[in-house]
């Protein structure tokens, strides 16, 4: 993989050369097991998933809600490292060629090691990286290494972000994550952003494809969200049904996804 040939960027040039929008996944890697997590992604591509973020499990998940935090905690009392969730990516491109995100706090990369963490996303075949706790303003302590590897460094961005959106949608790779609301991940009843002047903001400057998360949860709230962006990520929605039905939970998250995917692409 090289800096032209990324699985997101191809994934969301063939949406929109047919008009639809993007459904990203969010699971943890690891919750209930490794063998769950990979047949749960290949079931939410057969279901319409089009981006999968695997979270990489961390012990203080800071920008995590409960239902996540919780699944976490599952995931590294059953054994999860950092090493077998390479393993997993590895077993899952032999299978699929979907865009694989990992989303994960900064202290864990530096852990690891800044080169051979990208070396093993651009072997195993991971093509973005999402890291909630590393601020734009910091990002070049692992710009660099991201893009010798071809691996995207996706730039999140907020309703409070205000002046510096212009910088950070205007230097994005990949997509643009665009938080929907103030706070931690987790379902929500109601969105209180004012997401007509958010998204006006960031469309003026986006240079990517614009992706919105945290807190969508249901087809009504994917209807409401798509005609902001190019993309709709659901998270806790997923971990909470892997949490209520554990390794059975492929066929039900499947269901879900499906809704979603209905959802978005009604016109």
């Amino acid at each position: 993989m090289n800096e032209f040939d990324n699985r997101i960027d191809q994934k969301f040039q063939e949406l929109q050369a047919c008009g639809k929008k993007a459904l990203i996944a969010f699971l943890t890697a690891g919750d209930p097991d490794y063998n769950t997590t990979e047949q749960t992604v290949l079931e939410m591509q057969r279901q319409g998933a089009d981006l999968i973020e695997l979270g990489v499990p961390f012990s203080d998940p800071i920008a995590e809600g409960p239902v996540i935090q919780a699944a976490s905690q599952r995931a590294l009392d059953a054994g999860t490292t950092l090493a077998g969730i390479f393993d997993l990516v590895r077993r899952l491109r032999a299978k699929t060629d979907i865009p694989l995100l990992l989303m994960m706090y900064v202290n864990m990369i530096f852990r690891f090691g800044k080169d051979k963490f990208f070396s093993l996303c651009r072997e195993c075949g991971v093509d973005g990286v999402i890291v909630p706790d590393l601020p734009y303003e910091e990002r070049e302590e692992i710009l660099h290494q991201a893009q010798a590897c071809g691996v995207r460094l996706i730039n999140l961005v907020t309703p409070t972000s205000a002046e510096r959106i212009q910088a950070i949608a205007s230097n994005s790779k990949g997509f643009l994550y665009c938080v929907s609301s103030t706070g931690v991940t987790g379902v929500r009843s109601e969105f209180t952003t004012d997401f007509d002047s958010f998204f006006a903001a960031v469309r003026e400057h986006a240079s990517a494809p614009c992706a919105v998360g945290f807190g969508i949860s249901t087809p009504g709230q994917v209807r409401q969200m798509k005609r902001y962006c190019d993309g709709v990520i659901v998270g806790s929605a997923i971990v909470r049904i892997l949490a209520e039905h554990g390794r059975q939970a492929v066929p039900y998250v499947g269901e879900f996804v499906h809704s979603l995917r209905e959802a978005l692409d009604q016109p």
